[in-house]
């Protein structure tokens, strides 16, 4: 053992208080990292940060976090470009507008239609998007599978040449289709 003292170890601010997380803290907690997340603030998928001193660190409430989880979630499942998932994310953000106005008693039937006839321009629009992307996998799906029934095929080819038995039976082309 050294005789000599045991240094201090420095302390990190990295979650002071539970709404003021660093940006490294952040990119850890969502699993990206803090240039993606400058990168999402530069953009407008994220607010961009507020005039600080300089040298201070810019910090991250819990909302910022959460909604930085759902951009990275929606990007995920999706497969979006960052302009489609600004798309989406704008409709949702005037869909959040308008169920706000609606959660209002004071608001006439009136006006209760016509902000329904806006969520449901804003449903539109994100339907468009999921359906689009669900039709792109749709189609790559279908791609994979005749991809794979070709090498299928090609594989019984080579074992019926294998056996002396090319062309293959009939009932052995069709049983491997169903697979």
């Amino acid at each position: 053992m050294s005789s000599q003292p045991e240094r201090a170890r420095p302390r990190r601010e990295t979650t002071a208080r539970a709404d003021s997380l660093r940006i490294g803290d952040v990119a850890r907690l969502v699993g990206t990292t803090p240039r993606t997340i400058r990168y999402y603030e530069e953009i407008g998928l994220l607010p961009q940060a507020p005039a600080r001193p300089s040298g201070r660190h810019r910090v991250y409430t819990e909302v910022e976090v959460e909604r930085l989880r759902e951009l990275m979630r929606l990007k995920d499942l999706l497969g979006v470009s960052l302009d489609e998932l600004k798309t989406l994310l704008s409709a949702e953000e005037a869909r959040a507008e308008v169920r706000a106005q609606l959660r209002r008693d004071d608001v006439d039937p009136a006006r209760r239609r016509e902000l329904l006839l806006q969520a449901l321009g804003h449903l539109d629009r994100q339907l468009e998007l999921v359906r689009n992307r669900a039709h792109e996998l749709g189609k790559l799906e279908h791609e994979l599978s005749e991809t794979r029934k070709r090498a299928r095929r090609k594989i019984r080819e080579i074992d019926a040449r294998a056996e002396g038995s090319f062309p293959p039976p009939a009932a052995l082309e069709t049983a491997g289709e169903s697979q």
